[in-house]
């Protein structure tokens, strides 16, 4: 039964790997990839010119943030380089 199974599984995989070649490699997809590579710049165009032009609203939006350096104040001063001095 086993055997059967793994005939069965051996040619379905073969199948699909031959069809996917088989699409591939043909007249009609080589064609269209040859199309699409000569008229990129057309394509881009078309797909350009529908684009929406959005208005800059971004004025004095940045502000700059002092709180950093109130934070490291704050903090308490490490003592790694302490640790090697001799005293």
């Amino acid at each position: 039964m086993m055997k059967l199974l793994n005939i069965f599984m051996i040619i379905l995989v073969t199948l699909f790997f031959l069809s996917i070649y088989q699409y591939y490699s043909s007249n009609k997809n080589a064609e269209l990839k040859s199309y699409n590579r000569n008229n990129i710049n057309e394509i881009i165009k078309t797909k350009i010119s529908n684009l929406p032009i959005l208005n800059d609203d971004t004025n004095n939006v940045i502000e700059f943030n002092d709180g950093y350096s109130n934070i490291k104040k704050k903090e308490k001063q490490r003592g790694f380089w302490d640790l090697l001095k001799t005293q």
